[in-house]
């Protein structure tokens, strides 16, 4: 086991957000203005700095309850950034370090969920994932079509410069998927495995817009 390892905390603070991951090495930037959340923030500042972000099974819209029932992983973030501002909230940035697996729910405190985790079906999020994506430029050639077809601006210059793991967990986390597309992505073992299911999703939804377009048309 890795000194990394060791120093992942077993018990985190949940941060529930539909539609919402974070992964390994990647940055989250977060408004937190929910009193619970202003609790459990200013909570993790305090001690290792470290929050769960995890979605809730119901997808419908809507507050996240106390008893919506969790998937099972999420990802480990820490606190690298943070400023307060004039009404209260904070504005943070998380740095995703590792995903997890909810054992148990505990007890609440001050308002926010919290749970027993383990970190050891993804012992690979530690370090950074040296499998070279298979197929990059049809990766790349999904990315600009999905992009055009969603109306998403982008410098797609700096995207195809980024490193493969960038390149795939940036579009994973800002890509506007399904809650359940998300945590598929999120649960995907391997970059490679996680840049394929990439590709799949982006044509299957520009299949569903030219269907929806032709369907216009009659």
């Amino acid at each position: 086991m890795s000194a990394d390892r060791h120093r992942l905390p077993d018990t985190l603070p949940l941060f529930p957000l539909r539609g919402v991951i974070v992964l390994a090495r990647a940055r989250l930037p977060l408004n937190v203005f929910e009193p619970r959340y202003l609790n459990m923030t200013a909570d993790a500042l305090g001690n290792m700095r470290m929050i769960g972000m995890i979605q809730p099974r119901r997808h419908t819209s809507g507050p996240i309850g106390d008893d919506d029932e969790l998937f099972d992983v999420g990802c480990a973030g820490r606190i690298t950034a943070f400023s307060e501002t004039d009404d209260g909230r904070f504005l943070i940035t998380l740095m995703g370090v590792s995903r997890f697996r909810i054992g148990r729910e505990l007890e609440m405190v001050r308002g926010y969920r919290r749970a027993a985790v383990d970190y050891d079906s993804f012992t690979d999020d530690l370090a950074a994932d040296q499998n070279p994506i298979l197929d990059r430029p049809g990766l790349v050639g999904a990315m600009r079509a999905y992009f055009s077809r969603m109306g998403i601006e982008a410098r797609f210059d700096a995207f195809e410069a980024a490193a493969d793991e960038a390149l795939v967990t940036t579009l994973a986390m800002v890509c506007p998927f399904s809650p359940g597309e998300k945590q598929a992505l999120l649960e995907a073992a391997f970059v490679p495995d996680r840049a394929s299911m990439l590709v799949g999703l982006m044509e299957m939804a520009l299949g569903e817009a030219g269907h929806q377009a032709g369907d216009a048309r009659h």
